[in-house]
């Protein structure tokens, strides 16, 4: 057992060792410049992946109906790219390019006037975004403007990568919570009017709360709308969105849900659920290109999908009181697209 534990830890100190010299060679270049050799290795591991290729495809045509194939292709090898670039430049350089004085010139923050002024109140807020544009970046810069922001992140299972990361994550004063045994902590932080962040596009399994996405009923954890229903919690939504192959981004925001919205609502949890998962979408449309693709997303499926039944009239009802619901989306929301046991 001891033996086994001491592979493991060199294994994963060489593992460690290894990525930190490439990234040191790599980032001798410019970054604009390795912002493009991180895309070209994007592109090469689309065409070799396969099985990840296959998803994104699928989920990008399922959630695009109208898009011709060579339109679903291009974005889906895009994506691939941006999580490369994602990986391989932005997360090293974010901590030494954007700096106090500095950041300015990588990002903007014109359309997010509305969540900053929302920032500066003494009171608690849940931020939320998904796996679109680099959600790194995000809480970093907000750290860096000098707000207090804990984001919850699961833990890497090689704990020198993870170490890593972590101080990568935290080098401007954005506080990392491990997802493992992380409930009251949140709740603390609450109780003192802090700011916490999730990444909340996350499947959260079969008794997670089925809401609208992209045209498909998705699992998405409870515990943000509980949250914010209990600590009278606005949530922000929002991303940072990449302009180009170069390391220049633009702040966006997809939606504020302030308590007074959904205290009248008849499920107040599902109404908020459905509406950050909305802006979620939202947020996506305007770059689909970045948005994580290959991410299971829909992996888990409804109770009346997996019996192979039409959807409740329960649920049904509830889709319909959500204000945005169209027939079209209904319509949409009411047919199986995929097998249970899909690999997607």
């Amino acid at each position: 057992m001891r033996l086994d534990g001491a592979i493991d830890q060199g294994t994963h100190f060489a593992q460690y060792a290894a990525l930190r010299g490439l990234f040191g060679l790599f980032h001798l270049f410019g970054v604009n410049q390795n912002m493009r050799t991180a895309a070209a290795v994007g592109s090469a591991y689309y065409r070799f992946g396969a099985r990840h290729r296959r998803r994104a495809i699928g989920h990008i045509s399922r959630s695009f109906p109208n898009l011709a194939a060579p339109e679903v292709e291009s974005i889906a090898q895009r994506s691939v790219q941006s999580l490369l670039q994602m990986f391989m430049v932005e997360s090293v350089a974010i901590p030494r390019l954007l700096t106090p004085s500095a950041w300015p010139h990588y990002v903007g923050t014109g359309s997010v006037q509305a969540p900053l002024k929302l920032l500066l109140e003494d009171r608690p807020i849940l931020m939320v975004t998904g796996h679109c544009g680099n959600w790194e970046l995000l809480g970093f810069v907000l750290a860096l403007l000098k707000f207090r922001i804990s984001a919850l992140a699961r833990p890497l299972d090689n704990p020198w990568l993870d170490r890593w990361i972590r101080s990568v994550r935290e080098a401007r004063g954005l506080e990392i919570l491990t997802k493992w045994g992380a409930t009251a902590e949140v709740q603390r932080l609450i109780e003192q009017r802090g700011r916490v962040g999730f990444i909340a596009d996350q499947n959260a399994g079969d008794d997670g709360l089925f809401v609208p996405f992209f045209g498909r009923l998705a699992s998405s954890y409870k515990s943000i709308g509980l949250l914010a229903m209990r600590y009278e919690a606005p949530i922000i939504a929002g991303c940072a969105r990449r302009i180009g192959d170069r390391f220049q981004y633009e702040l966006e925001s997809g939606d504020i849900i302030l308590p007074e919205e959904w205290r009248d609502q008849p499920d107040p949890l599902f109404y908020i659920t459905a509406r950050f998962n909305r802006a979620i979408e939202t947020m996506i449309r305007r770059a689909p290109e970045q948005y994580l693709w290959v991410h299971r997303r829909w992996k888990s499926r409804p109770p009346h999908e997996r019996a192979g039944k039409p959807m409740p009239d329960r649920l049904r009802a509830k889709l319909r009181e959500l204000p945005w619901m169209t027939d079209e989306e209904m319509d949409r929301l009411a047919s199986p697209i995929e097998p249970v046991n899909s690999p997607r």
